[in-house]
C-alpha cells in the first residue's frame, strides 16, 4: 500500500524522538483521552466546554496538547503509525480515508437524527464505504468578493457582479483593459488550496473527481470546461499566478490590486477595515451548473484506535461539536469558517452581516474534498495539472487526460 512506506519513515522519526504526548497516550489510565490540538492556543470557548464534560463525567480528563498548524496533522499520523496513537486528533478531513484503510482510525457513526442536524453534504466529506469516519470541527466554504471602484472605473456596474464564468472573464478582461489592474486573482502555487481552488470550479458545473463507487470521474466534459475557463482568465489575473497561494492573493485584493477573487469569510472580516467599497456573492456557475456550488472542506476531530478509550473519545468528539459548544466556536468571527449547521443563531448573524449568506447557499449544490487513500498523491497531480495549463505548458484536455490516468494510483 502506499501508507506503507509512509508509516516506516514515520515510525522510525516516532522513535527517535521521544513524545512526551507519545508516552501519555501510550501509558494513560483509562481516564485520560489525549487531544493533539491545532493552533496557537486552546480556544477559550473549547476550553469551557471542556470543563463542562469532564464536570458530567467524573474520573474522566480531557488532555489536549497544542500543537503549531504546520506540524500538528504530521504529529499525529507520526503517533498513531509508531503504534503510540493519542486518543483524538484534529485532522483535514482528506486524511480520514488513509487512517481507516490503514486500521488507525475507528469509525463515528452518527444517527439519522444526528445527520440531519447538519446542513446538506456536510457529513459526506466524512464518510465513505457508507461509513463516517470523524467529526467536522471546521468548515470553510467560498464566495466571490469583487472591488466596486475598481468596477466602476472600468465602467462595468458596481452592484452587479458577475453570475457566471464567461462573465468572470469578460469582466476580468475589462478591469484589465480599462484600469491596468489585474482582473482576477487566480492562485497556483505548489499549495494545497491550488487545487482547493480549483475544485470550486469543478463544483460550480456540476464536476466531480471521483464517484461513490471508487471510479475516477475527472476526464468529463464538466471539469474539461473548468480548465479551459482556467486558461481563459489567466491573461487578465494577476501575473505569475504560480507564485501565490489563497491568502497571499487576499492580500493583494484587500490593498486594491485586483478586481474579484475567491475566498472565504475571513476576506470579509477583514475588508470591513478598509477604505475599498466591495461586495460578495455566491460564485460564478458553469454553462453545466446545477445550482449554487462550492467545494466543501471540513476539519475534523479523529478517533483513532489501540488507546482503550475510544468510546468515551468519540462521546467527547460529539459533545464538543454538539450544536451549542460549535455554534459559539465557528462564529466568533475572524477566522473565516463556515457554520455547519441551521440554527436561528446562523439566521441572526445573517441578518446583522448579510455577507454571510452566499457562503451558506453555495452548501446546497456543493461537493466535498475527494477522499482518496493517498491525499497527498491526489493533491500533487491536481496541482501540476492546473499549474501546467497556467504556465501555458499544456492544454486543458491533454493535462486532464494526464492527470485523470494519474489519479488511478491514489484512489
Amino acid at each position: 500500500m502506499v501508507f506503507n512506506s509512509f508509516k516506516t519513515g514515520v515510525c522510525a522519526l516516532a522513535l527517535a524522538a521521544t513524545s512526551t504526548l507519545g508516552v501519555t497516550a501510550a501509558n494513560a489510565a483509562d481516564q485520560e483521552i489525549s487531544w493533539i490540538y491545532c493552533g496557537d492556543r486552546i480556544d477559550a470557548i473549547h476550553e469551557r466546554y471542556i470543563e463542562e464534560w469532564e464536570a458530567e463525567n467524573p474520573g474522566w480528563r480531557i488532555a489536549p496538547e497544542v500543537v503549531g498548524w504546520a506540524q500538528c496533522q504530521d504529529k499525529a499520523t507520526t503517533l498513531a503509525a509508531a503504534g503510540s496513537p493519542v486518543g483524538m486528533a484534529y485532522v483535514g478531513s482528506r486524511t480520514l480515508k488513509q487512517f481507516a484503510e490503514n486500521d488507525l482510525i475507528v469509525p463515528v457513526p452518527m444517527s439519522d437524527a444526528e445527520k440531519e442536524t447538519y446542513y446538506p453534504n456536510i457529513v459526506s466529506t466524512v464518510t465513505f464505504d457508507g461509513t463516517q469516519w470523524g467529526v467536522p470541527i471546521a468548515f470553510s466554504t467560498k464566495s466571490l468578493f469583487w472591488n466596486k471602484d475598481l468596477f466602476k472605473e472600468a465602467g462595468l456596474d458596481p452592484e452587479s457582479p458577475p453570475k457566471t464564468w464567461a462573465e468572470t472573464i469578460e469582466y476580468a478582461k475589462i478591469i484589465q483593459e480599462k484600469t491596468g489592474i489585474a482582473g482576477y486573482g487566480l492562485p497556483a502555487k505548489t499549495f494545497d488550496n491550488t487545487m482547493h481552488q480549483f475544485l470550486h470550479w469543478v463544483y460550480t458545473n456540476n464536476g466531480q473527481v471521483i464517484d461513490a463507487e471508487g471510479n475516477i470521474t475527472l476526464d468529463s466534459p464538466e471539469v474539461l470546461a473548468a480548465l479551459q475557463a482556467y486558461k481563459d482568465i489567466v491573461p487578465y489575473s494577476v501575473e505569475g499566478a504560480t507564485a501565490y497561494e489563497q491568502n497571499e492573493i487576499r492580500a493583494i485584493w484587500l490593498d486594491g490590486k485586483v478586481g474579484m477573487i475567491q475566498s472565504n469569510t475571513g476576506a470579509a472580516v477583514r475588508a470591513q477595515g478598509t477604505e475599498m467599497n466591495w461586495g460578495v456573492t455566491t460564485l460564478p456557475l458553469g454553462p453545466s451548473a446545477a445550482g449554487n456550488g462550492t467545494l466543501l472542506i471540513t476539519d475534523s476531530l479523529a478517533i483513532f484506535k489501540g488507546t482503550g478509550v475510544e468510546e468515551k473519545a468519540v462521546e467527547f468528539a460529539k459533545f464538543i461539536t454538539s450544536p451549542k459548544p460549535q455554534g459559539e466556536f465557528e462564529l466568533q468571527g475572524g477566522a473565516g469558517l463556515t457554520p455547519l449547521r441551521p440554527s436561528a443563531q446562523v439566521d441572526a448573524f445573517v441578518e446583522k452581516d448579510p455577507y454571510w449568506a452566499p457562503f451558506i447557499e453555495g452548501i446546497f449544490s456543493g461537493g466535498p474534498e475527494p477522499l482518496f487513500f493517498d491525499y497527498k498523491g491526489l493533491q500533487n497531480v491536481m496541482i501540476e495539472m492546473v499549474q501546467s495549463v497556467v504556465t501555458g505548458q499544456a492544454e486543458p484536455e491533454a493535462a486532464l487526460k494526464k492527470a485523470a490516468g494519474e489519479l488511478e494510483q491514489y484512489k
